[in-house]
Formats: C-alpha cells, sequence, structure tokens
C-alpha cells in the first residue's frame, strides 16, 4: 500500500465537510468527474470504504470518520511545512551575499549593484571585498551565494561563467627612470626587478606570475606586499615603486599623469573575470540577475 497524496486528503476532507463530491471538486477547481476518479483511487489504495454515495449527496463511512480525521491532523503539517518553506525562500531570496575580488569589488561591482537595485529594491546585499583565492573558498563552503574572482583560470569545485576581460598594465611613478625608455621592457628585466605586489591568493598577483613563467622567467622577491589594490595603487601614485595592475584602477591616474604607463614586449597581461557559485545549484532571484548584469558588462 503506497501512501495517498495531499490532494486526495484535502478531497476527502472536503467531502466530509461539505457533503458533496460537487461542492468538494468546485473547492478545488477540478471537475466532479476528476474529484469523483481520484476518490474512488483514494479508496481502493486504501482498501477502505471512505464515502457513501446516495442521490442526495455523500457521508463519510465510519471508516471515513476515522481516515478524515487523520488526514487533517496530515494536512495541517504540510500546510506547516509549505509555509515554512514559502518563508525561508522569501528570506533566501531577499538576503544575497556576494564576494568579490578587490579590483572587481572597487571599480565594477558598484555599478551592478545600481542595477540591481532598481530591480529588487527590497533585497539586502551584503558584499564581502576579499581576494580572488578567498572568495573561491567563500563559495565553495556556501558563505557567499556569488562571487566574482580575477584569476587566469577557473578554480576547481564552483560552477563558473565568463563575465567580461581585463588587461593589466605596468605603471611607474612619472620620475621613474623607465618612464624615459624610448623602447619596451623585456619580460626578463621586470621579472628581475622588486615590483609592489599584492598578497598570496590575488588575482592580480597571479596573473603577473603565471605571465612571467609562461614567458620563461620568474619574479624576484617583492618590493612591497599589500592587501588592497587602493594601497598598491596609492604607493606608485606616491612614488614608491612600479607595480602591475589592472587599468581599471590605473586609468585616471594615467589619463592625469600621476602615473606612467611602461609596454612590456612579449608578456600577456590580459585576463577573463569570471563569477562563481557553488557546484549543483541554480541560482535565483537577486543573484541570477546581479549575474545578467553582470555578464552584460562592456568586454
Amino acid at each position: 500500500m503506497t501512501a495517498p497524496d495531499s490532494e486526495s486528503l484535502r478531497l476527502l476532507v472536503l467531502v466530509g465537510e461539505l457533503g458533496s463530491i460537487g461542492a468538494a471538486a468546485v473547492e478545488m477547481h477540478v471537475s466532479q468527474p476528476s474529484a469523483s476518479k481520484r476518490l474512488t483511487s483514494l479508496e481502493r489504495r486504501l482498501g477502505l470504504e471512505l464515502v457513501e454515495r446516495t442521490r442526495q449527496g455523500c457521508t463519510l463511512t465510519p471508516a471515513g470518520v476515522i481516515v478524515t480525521d487523520w488526514a487533517r491532523q496530515v494536512l495541517a503539517h504540510v500546510d506547516g511545512l509549505m509555509n515554512g518553506v514559502r518563508a525561508l525562500r522569501a528570506q533566501q531570496q531577499s538576503h544575497l551575499r556576494v564576494a568579490a575580488s578587490m579590483t572587481i569589488a572597487e571599480y565594477l561591482a558598484p555599478g551592478w549593484i545600481s542595477q540591481l537595485r532598481r530591480a529588487f529594491p527590497d533585497t539586502h546585499l551584503e558584499l564581502d571585498v576579499t581576494n580572488s583565492a578567498t572568495v573561491t573558498e567563500a563559495v565553495r563552503h556556501g558563505h557567499a551565494d556569488l562571487g566574482f574572482i580575477e584569476t587566469p583560470g577557473t578554480p576547481e569545485g564552483v560552477s563558473a561563467r565568463h563575465v567580461t576581460r581585463d588587461r593589466m598594465v605596468l605603471v611607474v611613478p612619472p620620475d621613474h627612470p623607465w618612464a624615459r625608455l624610448r623602447r619596451p621592457l623585456t619580460p626578463a628585466e621586470l621579472a628581475a626587478t622588486p615590483l609592489i605586489v599584492r598578497e598570496h591568493g590575488s588575482g592580480t598577483r597571479e596573473t603577473l606570475y603565471r605571465a612571467l613563467a609562461e614567458a620563461g622567467t620568474d619574479a624576484v622577491a617583492p618590493l612591497l606586499e599589500l592587501h588592497s589594490t587602493t594601497a598598491v595603487r596609492n604607493s606608485v601614485v606616491a612614488g614608491a615603486g612600479p607595480s602591475v595592475l589592472s587599468l581599471l584602477a590605473v586609468g585616471t591616474d594615467l589619463a592625469e599623469h600621476r602615473v606612467a604607463q611602461v609596454e612590456v614586449t612579449g608578456l600577456d597581461l590580459r585576463r577573463p573575470l569570471h563569477a562563481v557559485w557553488r557546484p549543483g545549484l541554480q541560482l535565483t532571484g537577486s543573484a541570477a540577475a546581479l549575474l545578467a548584469i553582470a555578464t552584460r558588462s562592456p568586454q
């Protein structure tokens, strides 16, 4: 014997309360033949006669009265379950946890979030700004609903989608000797020079070091290791030394001549930016909307 479904139990309760299969069918927005067939199927499934049918209507049999009382208790639990699920879904959909790497959080995410707020004004959004490695871990362990990273490749253990592209450039203070070079630097010259870099786990640092490795050289120990893109950028502007940063971070400084760009030959400093989330999870609501906004970013 298989357990009856909740709709069949709800029909039985209505028949007992209304005294008519037709009236119960109207209440459940189904046809009378369909309701009658469902009720007969329920009786066969349980092996009990539950309803006595007459020309004047229907009455519950003694077994039907007992089963109906049990059905009311089951339906009360089912209704409580569904109300709880709806409340939980509403809470999750109105609270979006996002983690983003530094460059994305500082230069791209504000515009994306502004667009999201217009579409989902009641959504409470938390933005955790950290490096790409920490973003990935937050997504893997369910601490963030959606993440944005800037590593050259996509990490394992997450679902990923390409969002846009970024380009990194070598920048120096205006009075740095490299600012007066008439030729591009070689990867070996760049690798042999102590640079201001981000911390381990940063997508900016990983992109630079991977590009140098692909060019057949390894970077020497850094001049400074800082934990934010803004701190690195400010250090270059202040004259501390050279660095390789996203064009997003230094575009205005280049236009206003606070830093100078130095070309490097034979070094690919382009990188994709990705959105990441837990594998097997179907993004919905504000999370899906934010992903759609990000993927529409200019390439």
